[in-house]
């Protein structure tokens, strides 16, 4: 199953199954529904029984678009019949369907409720959508079994991989890479002028608007934090991130005896998505390999927290625990949404978050539920949008 199956992550798992139809099988497809079109043909191509449509609006136009494209697959025979689910709560309950794996390629905080629909389903979640489990928190990590969450970030999967070659015991610390960004090396003064723009150009990566946008302001490094905080279990201290323009080194995990495993690949996602769907196996022919007689030279910097804050900040949003995380990445992405507007600059973006997590109430004790995260993303993003003048 393939939550987000019509953006990037999605896209590309789709990629691969059309490459391997003996190994794997598509049984239902979810995306919000702002590209009904390609919906309506993955639903065709791959012959699913169900697709979720997340905003009910976009319905008559993937109803529209299904039928002449489940005539144009079905080459004369009877036309199959696809279940449309729609609404907001139409992708969490396709994620409790039957089947093996579940792709959660859902962008941002709208990930969470699917998260938890299929972890509670007992299937082995693939997680793309690493901000279900920021903000979900301790809601995610008490639900899931040991391995059931395989983490698809590139970074996360690199970490899963290299974990493989030692004992728990021995680990020193995970290394996160990161590109840098497009405007890697530049001082913060500098980046008032930055245009949206700008921003989605990055150099190594084809993503999505709001985790490109977060790669260009380091956001999307300082979610990876927590997140392999959360996933691996290690404390912050033992969490670093590094700078890579390059993109070939995914991350790296040192171990007790000084070595570093690392591993390394060219900036493809299907990698990553094939270990999702198939771990631990590998799916051969993923993406093409590195090319070890071509001269190359890889680097490795420090982070510039004075221009690109967002780690740190992102850290102490750990380290306060609870609700945090989620004040700092639903503050974010209102931001990120302001600043493709027009209406803020891009340091504002990091600025206006560290505003909204200093301002958040850390008192409340006791066991969150699904409700109090929800509330807390929504009341960080309407203060965020407050501060950035947006009416909400």
């Amino acid at each position: 199953m393939i939550l987000g199956s019509t953006g990037s992550i999605g896209t590309q798992a789709l990629d691969l199954v059309r490459r391997n139809p003996g190994r794997f099988r598509v049984v239902a497809l979810a995306a919000g529904g702002g590209n009904p079109d390609l919906l309506a043909r993955q639903a065709a191509e791959f012959a699913v029984q169900t697709i979720a449509v997340a905003s009910p609006d976009a319905v008559p136009e993937v109803r529209a678009a299904l039928q002449p494209a489940l005539q144009a697959e079905s080459f004369g025979r009877t036309t199959p019949t696809v279940t449309v689910l729609s609404g907001p709560d139409a992708v969490s309950e396709l994620a409790g369907y039957p089947c093996d794996v579940v792709l959660n390629g859902v962008d941002g905080a709208a990930g969470l409720r699917a998260t938890l629909a299929a972890l509670q389903a007992g299937r082995t979640l693939a997680l793309a959508n690493k901000e279900s489990l920021i903000i979900g928190g301790p809601l995610v990590t008490q639900l899931a079994k040991p391995g059931q969450i395989v983490p698809v970030d590139s970074e996360h999967s690199t970490i899963a991989q290299c974990l493989r070659a030692g004992q728990r015991s021995e680990v020193k610390r995970l290394v996160l890479t990161a590109s840098g960004g497009p405007f890697r090396g530049w001082p913060r003064t500098a980046l008032e002028s930055v245009t949206p723009e700008q921003a989605l150009a990055h150099p190594t990566w084809n993503m999505g608007p709001l985790i490109t946008v977060n790669s260009a302001t380091l956001v999307n490094k300082g979610l990876e934090v927590i997140e392999a905080h959360l996933l691996f279990g290690f404390g912050l201290d033992q969490v670093d991130v590094v700078v890579h323009p390059q993109s070939i080194v995914h991350s790296m995990v040192e171990f007790a005896d000084g070595a570093t495993i690392i591993q390394a690949s060219p900036p493809d996602m299907r990698i990553p998505i094939g270990l999702g769907l198939a771990w631990p196996e590998r799916v051969a022919g993923a993406a093409p390999g590195l090319d070890w007689a071509k001269a190359t030279s890889w680097t490795f910097e420090p982070l510039d927290d004075a221009a690109f804050p967002a780690v740190s900040l992102a850290r102490e949003a750990a380290r306060i625990g609870g609700t945090a995380p989620a004040v700092y990445n639903g503050a974010n992405e209102a931001c990120v949404a302001a600043f493709l507007a027009g209406r803020i600059s891009f340091p504002r973006i990091v600025d206006t978050v560290a505003r909204v997590v200093s301002e958040h109430d850390t008192s409340r004790a006791g066991d969150l539920t699904l409700d109090d995260v929800l509330a807390v993303d929504a009341w960080a993003r309407a203060r965020a949008n407050e501060l950035n003048g947006v009416a909400n």
